[in-house]
């Protein structure tokens, strides 16, 4: 049998026991190790199992992870979220659809501190739909907008889907954090537009809020001046050359406990239960890392990303329709595996052939966030839409899945916008050169 035979194999086994619910990092580690001891040897298998893991989890570039994470932790235990929805709400509540429109550009402000669309999701969904409830939104429009406005969070930087994403491709981090600023905008802009339309449409969707003055508007405003003011000296110091990622990371994180402290809305229960929480997350998303590795190190010798760079080489269609493919397969995937291990498993294989189609490999991140975006909201993983089912328990999940499909179609959007304009992703990048 021939190698590629053998790791042809190897992903069909991979997909059965992802299917059977076997943990991911568990499955691919053990797929990897079986299958790189059948093309070398039991010997150099047991050898590299071990090595593979350790390097990857002593890597001081990989330390950049958890200190974004917990950056985000910290940035919800201390209140940051509640001010933004409130100044959003303040501002924006009193348009038809303004709720929720507002809690669009809330979930976008507080990506810019997070990184993780599920703790966006999960902290604005807590403000935003018994808000929405109160003012008699539809529940189809108040879980379905919170859901897919989650995925600002893995967009807007800090994104912990940009850190794997450069730890892989040995991209620079900054430039990847800047790249999906202005496709993170033009996302809010095009759920905004969604929202709009289906309030237009059915009035009785989105009934308008109360009218703030100007002056309650500007309080709300400047209430969130340290969201932004922490959001410039992580993202700026990591531009500047002030911080590495892993020193931005924990710079954050302890600007989060500051700001958190002296409006003294930080806890000593939230700070333990939400730094335990992080640690959980974080040896999660390294684990899989680790084992992936490994999984990895299997395909290379089996030459899987060789021959599929080979066979699309031969393809005589446009450069544009591979490239579609390459999309397809992410939403295909994203609907079946969450977004962290598909990037780990996909990124090996399709990298090398998105370079030699001569794409920008910044777009190409922003274009893998996109997707990712949408893979989170769709059934039947769809991880937003269970962690607002756990918040709106009342709500069937049926009604939250139907209510995140006029997003999917702006995610949808945003992303042939990308395609046409690649400069909305690289322009800032390109800057900072």
């Amino acid at each position: 049998m021939s190698t590629t035979s053998i790791g042809l194999i190897g992903i069909v086994v991979l997909v059965a026991l992802f299917i059977i619910r076997m943990p991911i990092a568990f499955a691919m580690a053990a797929v990897g190790f079986v299958g790189f001891s059948l093309v070398t040897s039991f010997k150099t298998g047991l050898a590299v199992l071990p090595r593979d893991i350790f390097e990857q989890l002593t890597s001081y570039s990989i330390s950049a992870i958890p200190m974004f994470i917990l950056m985000g932790y910290y940035a919800f235990s201390a209140g940051l979220g509640t001010r933004l929805y409130d100044a959003a709400y303040k501002i924006l509540g009193h348009v038809r659809g303004g709720l929720a429109i507002a809690s669009i550009f809330a979930c976008a402000a507080f990506g810019a501190i997070c990184g993780s669309a599920t703790a966006t999701a999960a902290t604005m969904g807590k403000l935003a739909i018994p808000a929405m409830k109160k003012y008699g939104y539809d529940d189809t429009l108040s879980t379905g907008v919170i859901a897919s406005a989650g995925t600002l969070g893995i967009l807007i930087p800090p994104s912990v889907i940009f850190l794997i994403y450069g730890f892989m491709t040995e991209q620079s981090v900054g430039k990847l954090f800047i790249s999906g600023i202005v496709p993170g905008i033009v996302l809010a802009i095009c759920m905004s537009m969604a929202v709009y339309l289906m309030c237009l449409k059915n009035p009785g969707l989105g009934p308008k809020g109360e009218k703030s003055s100007f002056k309650v508007k500007f309080k709300a405003a400047v209430a969130v001046l340290d969201v932004l003011g922490l959001f410039v000296v992580v993202i700026g110091g990591l531009l500047l050359g002030f911080f590495t990622p892993t020193q931005a990371g924990g710079v954050g994180a302890a600007g989060a406990v500051l700001v958190g402290l002296l409006r003294r809305e930080l806890t000593w229960k939230a700070f333990i239960h939400n730094t335990l929480e992080a640690v959980r997350t974080s040896v999660m998303i390294l684990t899989i890392i680790a084992c992936a590795t490994v999984f990895g190190k299997f395909m290379t010798v089996a030459r899987i990303p060789f021959v599929v760079s080979d066979w699309v080489a031969s393809l005589s269609v446009p450069h544009f329709v591979t490239m579609g493919v390459i999309i397809g397969i992410y939403l295909l995937g994203g609907c079946f595996i969450d977004a962290i291990p598909l990037i780990i498993l996909t990124i090996p294989i399709l990298f090398p052939i998105v370079l030699s189609l001569g794409y920008d490999p910044i777009w190409f991140g922003v274009i893998i966030v996109l997707v990712t975006c949408m893979g989170v909201i769709t059934p039947p993983v769809g991880v937003n839409v269970y962690v607002i089912k756990g918040i709106a328990r009342e709500v069937p999940l049926e009604t939250i899945f139907k209510g995140i499909f006029p997003f999917l179609l702006a995610i949808i959007v945003t992303a042939v916008i990308l395609m046409f304009f690649p400069m909305l992703a690289t322009l800032l990048p390109s800057l900072v050169e």
